[in-house]
């Protein structure tokens, strides 16, 4: 038996148990703090998330890319009419990017809808650039009167790898403005490339000026999305608002 001094009684040690530690499972051990756990980590936010800050994927000169851009909050109408006259000649003025086109856009309320092309990925990603500041500048100093960014998040894309892919993308661009109930704009939305797109299945008049919009050069754009299917009719609703047979 061990002899209790007085140090050890007044450390109470003479307490029953005193010098035992008994061990204890992992099983029966809590975690208070890191790895995995219930709740952990940021919360998420209200209402639609940022495009997230991942590595784009590699970019083939032979697959055209829908590409959407996200005005940022508090700003005006993006369709009203003469911010849509700047958009358009900031379409116009990419142009000038050397290996990049813009084929078809649209212009939403918050949002721009594109459909480009462009040699590389670092082309692809100079051009879209070029189209955003472009489009600021003429913007905020011609008629909006302020400064700071005009686009609230970077820009999401999405390759275009099949002839399918192709003829959705271009319905939900051309038709876009009937997913968002834009129904006075008319079947051919005048806020969009629509009036000089080739791919109506009806006559639609084409307006005097030149296209602000350049003509495709990959085989998917410009024969492969109506090969064995149908051009597009005016009033097409995107596959994400077509009532669903029952």
């Amino acid at each position: 038996m061990t002899k209790i001094t007085a140090r050890d009684r007044a450390w109470g040690a003479d307490r029953k148990g005193a010098g035992e530690s008994p061990q204890l499972s992992f099983a029966a051990v809590t975690r208070t703090w890191g790895g995995p756990r219930a709740g952990a980590g940021r919360k998420p936010g209200v209402g639609r998330r940022n495009v997230p800050h991942a590595v784009r994927s590699t970019h083939w000169k032979t697959v055209p890319v829908h590409v959407t851009l996200r005005r940022a909050k508090g700003l005006p109408s993006l369709r009203s009419e003469r911010l849509h006259e700047e958009l358009r000649e900031a379409v116009r003025d990419t142009r000038q990017v050397e290996g990049f086109r813009i084929t078809h856009y649209t212009v939403q309320s918050d949002h721009v809808h594109m459909i480009v092309e462009a040699v590389d990925r670092t082309t692809l990603s100079a051009g879209l650039k070029s189209f955003a500041v472009r489009a600021a500048r003429r913007l905020n100093t011609r008629v909006l009167g302020r400064r700071g960014s005009l686009w609230g998040d970077r820009h999401h894309r999405r390759e275009l790898r099949s002839r399918r892919s192709v003829r959705n993308a271009l319905v939900y661009v051309m038709s876009n403005h009937l997913k968002h109930h834009e129904w006075d704009a008319g079947l051919c939305d005048p806020c969009s490339s629509g009036p000089w797109f080739e791919g109506w299945m009806q006559d639609v008049p084409r307006p005097p000026e030149p296209s602000p919009v350049q003509d495709a050069e990959t085989w998917l754009l410009r024969r492969g999305w109506h090969r064995d299917f149908f051009y597009i009719h005016l009033g097409e609703l995107p596959l994400a608002v077509r009532p669903r047979a029952s």
